[in-house]
């Protein structure tokens, strides 16, 4: 049986092997069915890591990673989880997509999220050369330029007013007239002078060069078409959630998520359920920082080492 059963090999499942290892845990097997690293290794700019004063691509910043964190015994199995499940006395089962399973005393659920796609023409050509999800990643690159949001939700107006603190201009683009964004954040970047809403209006293009982003074509609902050249460009449209390993087969969640299907944790990335933890962008609250996820994957870690020692005594 494994202490510790990981899902997810990004920064957090990465440190949480490092951690739970290196702290004694035996039989930790990290479930990542490609190569670790996670989503930061597709970003092509990483200039905010501490420790690290080169910029980096995400892939450079990643790269010894893997190495370090599986110094002290971590095992990387690479196999797609299809299921976590836990039985009545408290032992987890990893049910991997090709039917075999692995019984844990304790597991961690650090399987990330995907944030969702305009669709506009050439959003994925220009995605990491201009085109971003992450102002607090990227946001710098524009220090004192003119930069376009795309979205309409609390995230794409509080993104916004992040940047508003950094580049000269922030062009929010919404496909509605009225935001979905809480009242209190619409006011705010309202009130805000550097914000500027191009509204009842959709992108149909981002175009550039080898360089990256040069401008967008944008559609109004009148017909008219706008050319906006601007450098970086930040959509931010939804973000789903990687949470399917907890879903049951009868339908129901392993643990209490929220209402955007965040798993809840308290502060030392306990879930509802004693001995499950989850750590970085798919829990509450997550920063959806590289830092903060491995910070969460150490917590994790040091939780599950005192888990594991606990119910070992108790069945002496």
């Amino acid at each position: 049986m494994l202490d510790l059963a990981i899902i997810g090999g990004g920064p957090a499942g990465l440190t949480a092997g490092l951690y739970a290892t290196r702290g004694g845990l035996e039989n930790v097997v990290m479930f990542e069915r490609g190569m670790p690293g996670g989503a930061i290794t597709q970003s092509s700019e990483v200039e905010n890591y501490p420790g690290i004063k080169e910029v980096v691509t995400g892939m450079e910043l990643m790269a010894p990673w893997p190495e370090q964190c599986m110094r002290f015994g971590l095992k990387q199995e690479m196999a797609e989880v299809a299921r976590l499940t836990r039985d009545g006395e408290g032992v987890f089962t990893v049910h991997l997509s090709d039917g075999s399973t692995h019984r844990a005393l304790t597991a961690l659920v650090c399987t990330g999220g995907t944030p969702r796609k305009a669709g506009f023409k050439g959003e994925e050509e220009f995605f990491g050369k201009g085109v971003s999800t992450c102002a607090t990643c990227d946001g710098f690159f524009y220090k004192d330029k003119e930069v376009a949001v795309v979205g309409g939700g609390d995230t794409a107006l509080e993104e916004a007013l992040y940047l508003a603190n950094i580049c000269s201009k922030v062009h929010v683009i919404h496909r509605r007239s009225e935001f979905r964004a809480a009242p209190s954040t619409v006011k705010r970047a309202m009130a805000n002078e550097k914000i500027d809403f191009i509204t009842d209006a959709v992108v149909e293009e981002v175009y550039g060069d080898a360089m990256g982003v040069q401008g967008l074509k944008i559609r109004k609902k009148s017909g008219e078409l706008i050319d906006l050249p601007v450098p970086g460009v930040f959509v931010f449209v939804g973000y789903d959630v990687n949470n399917a390993v907890l879903k049951q087969e009868d339908g129901s969640w392993l643990c209490d998520l929220n209402e955007w299907g965040q798993v809840i944790v308290d502060l030392s990335m306990r879930t509802s359920v004693p001995g499950l933890y989850a750590a970085g962008d798919v829990r509450i609250q997550a920063p959806k920082q590289v830092v903060c996820a491995a910070g969460d994957g150490a917590t994790a870690a040091l939780q599950a080492i005192e888990y594991v020692q606990h119910k070992k005594r108790e069945a002496k």
